[in-house]
């Protein structure tokens, strides 16, 4: 299905038909009489807050993608990088779940738990993604062919094949976003009742 702002309504029906449901939703939800819009836009930033990680990876997932971009795939440095600030990035989104939902909670101490899963997260990660990491080597390209390479289309792309290691990551981070959707919903529940 054709979807992206560059292409032109005539082209993406299903995506503007979509895109438009979406922002009249949001005018009605704004125009309701009485709304509480502080606590809805508190929500909002707050569900961004925790969105921001997941969407992260994927782009860390397509950006090791070797069938999408070739020659310009991450670097190991750069994927390295990566994870880290993914990582700060999920102990920030804990953070701010956490202390949305239970106000009263030590910041700090939650600071030194949160720091202590994602450490040895990491560390238990990185062992397994060294041990189970692809090792035929790329096959040597010419600089100018590096430069003229462009991404085969959608449909001749093979399906990518994820290590447990990866669908493990990804059902915790499924989970993560389940039980951090759930308890915002309910905190912003509370604020708009009472």
């Amino acid at each position: 299905m054709r979807h992206s702002l560059h292409r032109p309504p005539r082209e993406a029906k299903v995506f503007y038909g979509s895109y438009s449901l979406v922002v009249a939703a949001a005018a009605g939800i704004v125009l309701i009489p009485g709304a509480p819009l502080g606590v809805l836009t508190t929500a909002v930033q707050a569900l961004a807050g925790v969105l921001l990680p997941s969407a992260s990876i994927f782009l860390l997932l397509l950006c090791n993608d070797r069938e999408v971009l070739g020659p310009w795939v991450n670097k190991p440095w750069l994927n390295v990088l990566a994870t880290v600030i993914v990582a700060v990035l999920f102990m920030l989104s804990a953070i701010l779940v956490v202390t949305t939902a239970f106000p009263k909670v030590n910041v700090t101490l939650l600071l030194i738990v949160v720091s202590g899963v994602l450490v040895v997260g990491g560390l238990v990660l990185g062992v397994f993604s060294y041990r189970g990491r692809d090792r035929t080597p790329a096959e040597p390209m010419t600089a100018a062919r590096r430069e003229s390479w462009t991404m085969p289309p959608l449909a001749l792309l093979d399906k990518p094949v994820w290590s447990r290691t990866r669908v493990t990551v990804m059902y915790a981070m499924y989970a993560y976003l389940a039980v951090s959707v759930i308890l915002l919903a309910v905190k912003a529940a509370k604020l708009a009742g009472g």
